[in-house]
């Protein structure tokens, strides 16, 4: 007997899912970025990856990651080894085939040539918008290379390792392995952001260190290696805290003294693995000079706290994605939501928001890119790395929040993808550097090359002459960073200093009305505090949707 499926169950006026595009295409700003800041001859490669990343099987992979979080498992009697759904280890394969974790250097551990960085930048952003615990490891083995310039002969030996676009998951000695990643162990418990609190110690020992203490929080412990933090201790003086490279197994083969004690049960980054480790005269080899770990290390952290806004602009652009799709197939009172002006304006202010957060990105990206043999570049990435940390970051959760708005009572179940993209954005944001921190080493920037960081200022408001707000802006931020109070005004500076940052690189990119709407509407007001609340007129809606997502 056929049963008959009752007509009250057929789902209607439900928006198909939005998959199987083209992540690189279909955003018309993100193509503009890209060849405004010199990678448009890459365009064909991004655009494959884009359709690649974008498929179906992509996002059911990034679900499965997920859904089933990585366990910390018994070997030989120890808390040794981290278990990851097999969707994860996909993800690292593609990531690490793609180049991710080092196409922006040469075999020999030197910068490789623009456009690298902004090319990188532009998959980062696609792959972000599909699954980011996995870009952890990707992120820091990247960004190791530049601490472990520090130590040159260390350097030359695992080149050929980082170099190498295969993943092997194997749990063996780094030098067994066709490819490697690395993480990074600098947080304590008792000090957190403030690392000279740390008391890790490391002592001399043969032609390397031993290392005694914990690590509050240590990403990805199934890398091959880490670069860690520790208190050097000579025979015969303390030398401070210290950089050192920290591998999985001793140079005997044997398993180091690297003990997990528990992986951290995190609000988001699921399918990421962080982990409490207990270093029991771990071995290590130190990097750069005793006493000087935090200048060794910060050389990484800038390339970390790059990616951390990247990623978080492109979880803003995959939630714009996943609202502007839903309004234009979803009908209400007879009229398709994304015709209906109030939401209209909500649509037209996100995406205006992911314009400037996307043009601040690869104008960050092109930055270091050029910083080597260019003065002006190299003080634009020292101030404004921090600077769109900062506001990016920032920007991510609410953004997130608003876009599963738009979907309603659709994005608050996980089959929007909304639910895990909201766990997710506030990471960024707290990871390398909170906001206060961000905030604290502008003004640090500020104080010790003053007269550099300000000539960047002043470049940019040439840069966005004309526009709206662009005169007041300035003399707003030259008064909230002069005097005894510029601490307490800090974080309205910052902000200040990342919109005229977005306009100086909207106008290199993006066409006129966008230009000025985002000028108009972040700078010159009036603006309400949420999304939508900004005079945006009918016509710059339907120009800044048809940007944001051709129809």
């Amino acid at each position: 007997m056929t049963s008959q499926r009752s007509s009250s169950t057929e789902v209607t006026n439900q928006p198909p899912p939005y998959e199987d595009v083209d992540l690189f295409s279909s955003d018309v700003p993100l193509a503009e970025a890209v060849k405004a800041n010199g990678g448009g001859a890459d365009a064909k490669a991004l655009a494959n990856f884009g359709r690649h990343w974008g498929t179906a099987a992509m996002f059911a992979q990034a679900r499965a990651a997920n859904d089933d979080p990585p366990r910390l498992t018994t070997v030989n009697g120890r808390l040794d080894v981290v278990e990851f759904n097999p969707a994860y280890h996909a993800f690292m394969a593609e990531s690490v085939s793609a180049g991710l974790h080092n196409m922006t250097w040469k075999a020999d551990g030197s910068r490789a040539a623009p456009p690298s960085e902004v090319e990188r930048a532009a998959r980062y952003y696609m792959v972000a918008q599909v699954e980011n615990g996995h870009m952890c490891p990707i992120t820091m083995t990247r960004a190791a290379v530049a601490a472990l310039a520090a130590e040159p002969k260390l350097l030359a030996t695992l080149m050929p390792k980082i170099g190498s676009r295969a993943y092997d998951p194997g749990f063996k000695p780094w030098s067994e392995k066709s490819g490697m990643t690395l993480g990074m162990g600098m947080t304590e418990k008792q000090g957190g952001t403030d690392v000279r609190a740390n008391t890790t110690r490391a002592e001399p020992a043969g032609e390397g260190y031993r290392i005694t203490g914990h690590k509050w929080f240590m990403s990805a412990p199934m890398c091959d290696a880490f670069l860690v933090l520790a208190q050097a201790q000579g025979e015969s003086r303390f030398a401070g805290l210290t950089c050192f490279f920290m591998p999985r197994f001793d140079p005997d083969g044997r398993v180091n003294g690297l003990n997990f004690q528990k992986l951290k049960d995190k609000l988001g980054n699921r399918s990421n693995a962080s982990s409490e480790v207990e270093f029991e005269n771990a071995f290590a080899l130190r990097v750069g000079e005793e006493g000087k770990g935090i200048r060794t290390i910060v050389e990484m952290v800038q390339l970390t706290r790059l990616d951390c806004a990247i990623s978080s602009a492109g979880m803003m652009r995959m939630a714009l994605a996943q609202a502007v799709h839903h309004a234009r197939h979803r009908t209400v009172f007879q009229k398709k939501l994304a015709d209906q002006p109030m939401m209209g304006s909500v649509l037209a202010d996100m995406a205006l928001e992911v314009e400037g957060a996307l043009a601040l990105v690869m104008r960050l990206a092109r930055a270091f890119d050029r910083a080597a043999n260019d003065p002006a570049e190299a003080a634009y990435a020292r101030l404004f790395t921090s600077v769109i940390k900062y506001w990016v970051c920032k920007r991510a959760p609410p953004f997130v929040y608003e876009a599963m708005e738009c979907l309603g009572g659709n994005g608050y179940v996980e089959d929007s993808r909304l639910p895990r993209l909201y766990r997710e954005a506030p990471v960024n944001a707290i990871w390398e550097g909170s906001g206060n921190v961000m905030c604290l080493d502008v003004l640090r920037v500020l104080a010790r090359d003053g007269e550099v960081a300000r000539a960047a200022i002043a470049q940019l408001v040439s840069e966005a002459d004309g526009l709206p707000g662009i005169a007041e802006t300035a003399i707003s931020i030259r008064d909230l960073l002069t005097g005894a109070q510029a601490e307490n005004h800090a974080r309205l500076a910052v902000e200040k200093l990342a919109h005229l940052a977005a306009v100086a690189a909207l106008r290199n990119s993006a066409p006129p009305l966008a230009v000025e709407a985002y000028a108009r509407t972040r700078l010159a007001g009036p603006r309400g505090a949420t999304f939508g609340a900004a005079l945006i007129d009918s016509r710059e809606t339907a120009a800044l949707l048809d940007r944001a997502l051709p129809s």
